[in-house]
């Protein structure tokens, strides 16, 4: 089992082998998250994400990360699921985009991988449920890589991740 941290800042500026994007099925670029990689990483990943889109809820894809500072070689695209009450598999989907980000990971041979809060910000999943579905799900997930962080983007989120992980 990798090891699990969390930590409180810019998703873009992790010393890890990959990032995750909680992208839209477009994989273009958006808002939030998405819209902080995609700037970050500059033009080109929007290009790679349209010639793999579209992406389903629940899966994951990978492209170069261009021009995010290395040691990030990787933007693992997943798209969460927008939620509609809890009673539309969106607990499954999203644990789903957890597996399926590990596996590209392994298949990419990255040894370390930084996640922000997916489908919590304008996709509406509960941050708390999130907290503890992601932690849960990484925990279970058999995979190669080493080291699994959490990237909260505000305190609140920090707080919900570590209650998860405690």
């Amino acid at each position: 089992m990798a090891a699990i941290e969390i930590v409180q800042g810019d998703i873009t500026l992790q010393d890890t082998d990959a990032i995750v994007n909680a992208a839209n099925e477009s994989l273009m670029g958006g808002g939030g998250v998405d819209g902080a990689i995609h700037r970050a990483a500059g033009r080109r990943l929007a290009s790679a994400g349209a010639a793999l889109a579209p992406c389903p809820p629940g899966e994951a894809v990978a492209t170069p990360a261009f021009d995010l500072d290395p040691p990030v070689k990787h933007v693992i695209h997943t798209v969460g699921p927008v939620w509609k009450g809890g009673a539309h598999g969106e607990d499954e989907t999203l644990a789903s985009c957890y597996r399926r980000c590990l596996e590209v990971a392994d298949e990419l041979g990255a040894t370390s991988i930084a996640f922000p809060a997916i489908s919590t910000g304008i996709y509406g999943f509960p941050a708390e449920r999130a907290a503890r579905i992601a932690v849960r799900t990484l925990r279970s997930s058999p995979a190669h890589v080493e080291l699994v962080r959490l990237v909260a983007f505000d305190q609140q989120s920090h707080d919900l991740l570590t209650s998860a992980l405690s």
